[in-house]
């Protein structure tokens, strides 16, 4: 009886795990199959043409990347700190258990809540306007709980020995922190960051309420810019190119499973 159970619960597990992977490689397919006739050279490197239907889309990969790399450039020295401060000098109490609950509050609240809130913060209130320093201050606000928590697990994953050798042989609390502790967690918080930053390159609400839909090639902080999310959302919503979504999509797709592959590369590297 109880090899029989066994049995079937093993099947059930199987199941469930092939099912997922089964619908994953449905939706590539269909992304695929509608999208790679679109893409070629001139599609990334080139610039839309007519009513952003023809042409290619580099300026919006310009501006995907752009926004991202404010964010992460912001939000990964605080996350981090945050994540050191919570697992070697807080020492519990109601104020870190505040820290903790609203980390991970904030990472469950939708992303159009993070955009209506750059919009009002950084758009309006600072008079930032539709720019990339909008839309990537946003996106940092957005990814800091994924980091500070993907740290802080991290840090407190690392073994108690690590600290009482360095303590041992004369080191501070922060060459031990520095030294000892953030190497041995660095693989994954480098996971952690990459993960991130793949969250936040595949949004859309955040950054179109705040980096605007403006098709020109952002240069600086304070341009406007479209990005591949919101290019792929105006053109499917409004009808104006659907080959050009999907294309658009099926880039998206590849570059959000690159910083996935990426993620475990670096942390098999550094490990």
């Amino acid at each position: 009886m109880r090899k029989g159970i066994d049995v079937f619960m093993t099947l059930l597990l199987y199941t469930a795990a092939l099912s997922s992977c089964l619908v994953l490689f449905v939706i590539l397919g269909f992304i695929f199959t509608k999208g790679v006739g679109q893409v070629s050279p001139a599609f990334i490197l080139g610039f839309p043409r007519g009513l952003n239907a023809e042409g290619g889309i580099f300026p919006t990969i310009v501006a995907s990347f752009y926004a991202t790399a404010v964010a992460m450039t912001v939000v990964t020295p605080i996350g981090i700190g945050a994540a050191i401060y919570l697992s070697e000098y807080a020492t519990g109490g109601r104020i870190v258990r505040l820290i903790r609950f609203g980390a991970d509050t904030l990472a469950s609240v939708p992303s159009i809540v993070f955009g209506l809130f750059g919009l009002a913060l950084f758009v309006n209130f600072l008079h930032l306007g539709w720019s990339m320093l909008s839309g990537g201050l946003t996106l940092a606000v957005m990814a800091l709980p994924i980091i500070m928590r993907t740290a802080e697990e991290a840090i407190l994953a690392v073994p108690r020995s690590y600290r009482e050798a360095s303590f041992a042989l004369g080191a501070t609390k922060w060459q031990t922190i520095r030294r000892a502790v953030i190497p041995a967690a660095a693989p994954r918080i480098l996971t952690g960051i990459i993960l991130g930053t793949g969250r936040a390159f595949g949004e859309t609400a955040v950054v179109l309420f705040t980096a605007g839909v403006s098709i020109n090639l952002p240069v600086l902080l304070t341009d406007p810019g479209r990005t591949m999310t919101s290019h792929l959302y105006i053109l499917a919503t409004e009808g104006i190119s659907l080959p050009t979504a999907y294309g658009t999509a099926l880039l998206l797709i590849a570059i959000v499973l690159a910083f996935n592959y990426l993620a475990r590369k670096l942390a098999t590297k550094v490990r």
